[in-house]
Parts: C-alpha cells; sequence; structure tokens
C-alpha cells in the first residue's frame, strides 16, 4: 500500500498528514511529530480533504470532520479514541469520565496513554479530554496547542457559531 503525505500549514504551525487512496492515517503537528508511516509527498482525495477540513475548522465554520479516517492502534486504544470522537466541540472530558464511558473506570491512566498515542490530532479530539482537577493535563501538541484549541472552540461554541 502506498502512503502519500502532504504538509498544511495552520494557525498552530504545520501539520503533516498522510494517507493512502481511501483514508487518512496519520495527522500531527510537524514539530511533534512521532515515528509515522514511511510515505511520499502526493495528493490523495483524503489529504485535500484533510486540508479543507482543517482550514473551515480553524476558521471556525467546522466543528466536526468528515474525512474518513483510520487510526493505527490497539483495540483499546481504538475504543478510547472512539469515545473522544462524541465530545462534543467545546466541551471536554476527563480522563475518567472517558475510562468509565467504556466501562473500564478504574483505567483512567490507560485511557490518558491512549489519549497520548493518538496520531490523528484535532480529528480525534484529544485535546478535549483535561485532569479531574480542571487541569490541561499532556498534549503531545503541547500545552500552548491545546490551550488555544480549547479556548478556541468554547469561544465559537458560546458564541453561537455553530
Amino acid at each position: 500500500m502506498l502512503f502519500q503525505s502532504s504538509l498544511i500549514d495552520t494557525p498552530l504551525g504545520p501539520m503533516v498528514a498522510v494517507a493512502d487512496e481511501n483514508v487518512l492515517h496519520l495527522l500531527e503537528f510537524a514539530d511533534r511529530l512521532r515515528k509515522g508511516l514511511a510515505a511520499v509527498p502526493g495528493e490523495t482525495s483524503p489529504l485535500l480533504s484533510i486540508a479543507q477540513e482543517l482550514r473551515h475548522y480553524f476558521a471556525g465554520q467546522l466543528q466536526e470532520f468528515t474525512t474518513p479516517v483510520s487510526p493505527l492502534g490497539t483495540p483499546f486504544q481504538k475504543r478510547v479514541w472512539e469515545e473522544l470522537q462524541k465530545i462534543p466541540y467545546g466541551e471536554t472530558r476527563s480522563y475518567a469520565m472517558i475510562a468509565a464511558a467504556i466501562g473500564r473506570p478504574t483505567a483512567f491512566r490507560a485511557v490518558a496513554q491512549a489519549n497520548g498515542a493518538n496520531q490523528l490530532a484535532i480529528v480525534i479530539p484529544c485535546h478535549r479530554v483535561i485532569n479531574t482537577s480542571g487541569a490541561l493535563g499532556g498534549y503531545n501538541g503541547g500545552i500552548a496547542r491545546k490551550q488555544w484549541l480549547l479556548q478556541r472552540e468554547c469561544k465559537a461554541a458560546l458564541h453561537g457559531r455553530f
């Protein structure tokens, strides 16, 4: 299978997107890129779609992504990521709340690890997960980006932009 990649400029810095002809597999901030998929530069339908959706998201015109994705992870990670996608735009959940929602109430640390393993930043909104205390917790894109994303989403939701 041939993976293709593109660099997408965003207000928070460039992001690297990797997809095949059908689905997006990776979306991360370029300066925080972890080991990823081997890919060649190119354009596929999912790469074009996510670039357009990110433009709309950052312009405050999109709150739910429709680009098809295929996250690479364990069954537990995928279950956590499915739950993350249920967090409404402009809202947050704690790691403990996510653990309870997937039927594993004591697995909040494992949920935090799965959250950190997410390779589809923003699309799978791991930035919407915070500590039970209300502290931001971690974010692979950096705490400043997490804070920016949460403030932007909360402000847009409060002002009824959607």
